[in-house]
């Protein structure tokens, strides 16, 4: 298939196998720029090994990967310096246990774009004021409540600069009282135009904010299309059977 010229990111005809199982069966998804996608679906659907496809952090057995023109399967690829601007965001934060809220964001400034220690300190404490925990600059992980360590994760993707974050379950793993808390972090950078691909079981945040739905289902996107399309009007009847019992 054409490769868009309009697109960020393009997985095209993605299959992936873990011996005998296949988790994905010939899926794809396209990203334009500035464009908020959500993958929903049942657990073990295959969204989130299809984001960590889309950065290679699992190899496609078959398909492409295109990010800002570059094949990112083409022998030489630097994938450390894609992966800079093309930032995910994890379900269990993965955040360093004895590196405060700012060492955590520096991190990566210091060591993969050689920032100074002054000039990493002045971004990542303009990031971390992003997504309101300045005030926890010095705390460690263990300190922080689980959303105030998700927003540290996301701060520390975005001081990076990517042109686009994949975000795998953002919220699973916190208590319902500070989902809140990431979902306004999410809805800030939606407003500031940032390109997301949010992979989630938030159905009311994905009909709220979502310029596009992926309804993923054993390995497949079984539909796709805007959030009013796949939340008021869905057309397959898997789909119309999983919004039934998740959206209330």
């Amino acid at each position: 298939m054409t490769p868009s010229p309009t697109a960020l990111l393009q997985a095209r005809n993605i299959t992936k196998r873990f011996g005998d199982a296949e988790v994905l069966r010939g899926v794809d998804l396209v990203v334009a720029p500035r464009e908020l996608v959500f993958l929903i679906g049942p657990s073990g659907s295959g969204k989130s090994t299809l984001l960590r496809c889309c950065n290679l952090l699992e190899r496609p057995t078959s398909g492409s990967v295109r990010f800002e023109d570059i094949d990112l399967l083409a022998k030489g690829v630097d994938l450390n310096k894609v992966r800079q601007r093309l930032g995910m965001v994890f379900q269990h934060f993965n955040l360093y246990p004895h590196l405060t809220a700012l060492g955590n964001v520096t991190l990566a400034l210091r060591k993969a774009l050689r920032f100074s220690r002054l000039e990493a300190d002045r971004l990542g404490l303009e990031t971390l004021d992003r997504v309101g925990l300045r005030d926890k600059a010095n705390a460690l992980p263990a300190e922080l409540s689980g959303g105030q360590q998700q927003r540290v994760a996301i701060a520390r993707t975005l001081a990076l600069k990517p042109s686009i974050i994949l975000m795998d379950e953002p919220t699973s793993a916190l208590d319902p009282e500070l989902v809140e808390s990431v979902l306004q972090v999410v809805r800030a950078l939606r407003e500031d135009g940032m390109t997301m691909v949010i992979a989630s079981h938030e159905m009311r945040f994905a009909r709220d904010a979502a310029d596009r739905v992926l309804f993923m289902d054993k390995g497949t996107v079984v539909e796709e299309g805007t959030a009013t399309d796949i939340f008021n009007n869905p057309r397959h009847e898997r789909t119309q059977r999983f919004l039934s019992q998740v959206v209330r």
